[in-house]
């Protein structure tokens, strides 16, 4: 049998947000700023014939946590959404705060949880040193994955270190 041998060393980092990112408008404005500012200097490429931009999302879920209140504003029931966008997000909440037949079901009122809400979006970066790796963004922690050389980190870490809300 033959053995195997290491290849890589790839790694992950995770810095955990003193405090949540408050909005999905905030949230999405840093995600989005990355995408179009590419703050990491990131390179277009090609896999295959395909030619893929320099930031990419890959992924992304966003989920909004609403709680039933009876009258005397005891939680009464909860429901969770998740979307697959963000404007699916803003359709989802504004759809279930106001279905009528969910509140009676419930026997309470609707009220939308936004500290319970979580929001997840992993961008694809191609550094210009040919390494593909991951910057996924939470509401509490930004986590970078799948790099092997350090500047990767340093890079990215530079770049939050100018954004208050990932402080």
């Amino acid at each position: 049998m033959g053995d195997f041998v290491q290849k890589t060393v790839t790694r992950s980092a995770v810095r955990v947000l003193a405090s949540p990112i408050e909005s999905i408008a905030e949230f999405q404005t840093i995600v989005a700023g990355v995408i179009t500012n590419n703050p990491f200097g990131c390179t277009a490429y090609q896999v295959g014939t395909e030619n893929l931009d320099p930031v990419e999302k890959s992924r992304e879920v966003y989920t909004a946590r609403m709680v039933y209140q009876d009258m005397e504003a005891k939680a009464v029931g909860t429901v969770a959404v998740k979307s697959p966008t963000v404007a699916a997000y803003g359709t989802n909440v504004t759809t279930v705060m106001g279905n009528a037949a969910l509140a009676s079901a419930m026997g309470g009122t609707a009220v939308h949880a936004l500290e319970d809400d979580s929001f997840t979006a992993a961008l694809r970066c191609h550094d210009p040193n040919g390494e593909v790796y991951t910057v996924a963004f939470t509401r509490d922690r930004v986590t970078i994955a799948s790099y092997e050389d350090d500047a990767v980190r340093t890079t990215v870490e530079a770049w939050a270190d100018t954004v208050p809300a990932l402080a």
